[in-house]
């Protein structure tokens, strides 16, 4: 999974690929970046508007975010993109790119999306106990040798598996990866976006595999997304908030009622825009229904209800 999605020839190597196969948020307009945006300046007050403050999007992919940010953020604000991609060609120039995440920051940072594509082990209970699951070039599965000490512990703390034939996808790494991040935040909030992991409802697991816009038989081949479902439960700290991404957005301000009219067709048309966008942003049954986990370092929560 590593070497499909990230190695020399991986699917995510390439820039501005998840724009090529699959729609997110970044995708929807300025309206996901103004959200993003309200939220920063939010932060940025509560930290005085110190002179070093930074927004980092971390797994940027096509840079489409930090694009739309560098038309709304002060010039104070530094914005950096961190990918495992080169840097995309129409990016702006005021944007930063990089492959390693920075040693710390003072401000926000933003994972949208990136913690479903950290690589990860699946296990199955079997009658011979927790057994690791392969996939083989034509997409068929068998269960193999034991899983580790280390993900047995993970799996049963956090997905516990209760009969045969239930899966788990063990996130031990995507939690260490997240620990690791956001210990590199010295002040601010961390942000990660995300469909979430039920291991009530998804006895079978969420691994899925995506190209070109449709939804295929997950292959390590490299020709594809290979996803699966975060479990935010894992993550979360004391003082964490957690909630959908459509109460995020609506504490913010998002909104997608039908605009009035003021004799002013071009105003009217742009409204309208604004609020086809928010409206796909606040669907509960899709792009809405996202979890947001906000940790928070040297500040009190934000967002409340």
């Amino acid at each position: 999974m590593t070497d499909a999605l990230y190695g020399d020839h991986g699917f995510y190597t390439v820039p501005g690929t998840p724009s090529r196969h699959f729609r997110t948020a970044a995708h929807t307009g300025s309206t996901w970046a103004a959200a993003i945006a309200a939220l920063a300046t939010q932060v940025d007050e509560v930290l005085g508007s110190p002179a070093d403050f930074s927004v980092v999007d971390v797994g940027a992919g096509g840079g489409e975010l930090l694009t739309e940010l560098a038309e709304l953020a002060p010039d104070r604000w530094s914005l950096i993109g961190v990918d495992v991609a080169d840097r995309p060609p129409l990016l702006a120039p005021r944007v930063g790119w990089q492959r390693q995440f920075p040693n710390e920051l003072n401000g926000v940072l933003l994972a949208v999306e990136l913690l479903d594509v950290v690589p990860l082990d699946v296990v199955q209970l079997t009658d011979a106990g927790v057994r690791l699951v392969e996939v083989d070039e034509d997409g068929e599965e068998r269960t193999t040798g034991p899983a580790g000490n280390a993900e047995r512990d993970w799996t049963a703390k956090w997905w516990p598996l209760r009969s045969p034939g239930d899966r788990a996808e063990v996130g031990l790494p995507r939690d260490e990866m997240w620990r690791d991040i956001t210990d590199r935040v010295t002040a601010g909030v961390a942000l990660a976006i995300d469909y979430a992991a039920d291991p009530i409802d998804h006895l079978a697991g969420t691994l899925a595999g995506y190209r070109d816009g449709r939804h295929r038989t997950p292959i390590a081949d490299g020709t594809m997304d290979l996803t699966a479902h975060v479990h935010f439960e894992s993550l979360r700290r004391d003082g964490d908030v957690v909630l959908t991404q459509r109460e995020a957005l609506r504490r913010l301000g998002i909104t997608a009622g039908p605009p009035d009219y003021h004799h002013d067709p071009d105003a009217y048309l742009a409204d309208l825009a604004r609020a086809t966008e928010a409206a796909e942003l606040l669907n509960p049954h899709g792009l809405g229904s996202f979890t947001w986990l906000l940790h928070h370092v040297g500040i009190a929560p934000l967002l409340p209800g």
